[in-house]
């Protein structure tokens, strides 16, 4: 399984102006154009932390998940959530070939934690012998910074702070994630039942 971010996080989506007042940053300086592209890298990394952690998706965008089989027919859960659409299904077969499924055998049944593609008919579309299924799908809580929970967004300023903060320390581990963020994302991440069996 692969799982590809084909579009990033956009620059006009990040809170920078409010990373600076919960650094409590000054403004007027000359320097002030340098910390942006600072202050940004921060809170991207603070964004894939979290998203790591959660298996949840802050900023909307593009993804492309390829497999070499379903893990059944009548529904495959999804890597990430929330996703909001699926953009398409393609069938690859082994000689390279590639086949678009429709969208009238399949339809997005969604969930907080565990969204899932589920077969609008009996099951999913076969996956070619030697080939592989690319699932393209949206997801994300929303375009803008707005469209985040409260609890998240504040999580992802103070990992970012945190990372800011601790920007020249090369001895911290690599568990270290503050006892404040990890308890603003708890409810957030996804229990796997059985070893991750849950389909």
């Amino acid at each position: 399984m692969m799982l590809i971010e084909e579009t990033a996080v956009p620059e006009v989506a990040l809170p920078i102006a409010q990373f600076k007042s919960h650094l409590r940053l000054g403004t007027g300086f000359s320097d002030d154009d340098v910390q942006g592209p600072i202050l940004a890298s921060f809170l991207r990394a603070a964004i894939a932390s979290i998203e790591a952690r959660t298996g949840k998706v802050l900023i909307e965008r593009i993804f492309s998940w390829e497999l070499i089989a379903w893990r059944t027919g009548y529904g495959q859960a999804l890597p990430v959530a929330p996703v909001k659409t699926i953009e398409g299904v393609v069938l690859r077969h082994m000689s390279g070939s590639e086949e678009v499924a429709s969208p009238a055998h399949y339809r997005l049944e969604r969930d907080t934690h565990r969204p899932r593609l589920v077969p609008l008919g009996t099951v999913l579309p076969p996956v070619p012998s030697g080939g592989a299924v690319v699932v393209r799908f949206r997801a994300g809580f929303g375009a803008a910074w707005g469209d985040l929970p409260a609890d998240l967004g504040q999580a992802v300023l103070l990992l970012a702070a945190h990372y800011y903060e601790y920007r020249a320390d090369t001895a911290l581990g690599g568990g270290c994630m503050p006892f404040g963020v990890t308890s603003l994302i708890e409810r957030y991440r996804t229990v796997r039942l059985l070893g991750g069996g849950a389909a």
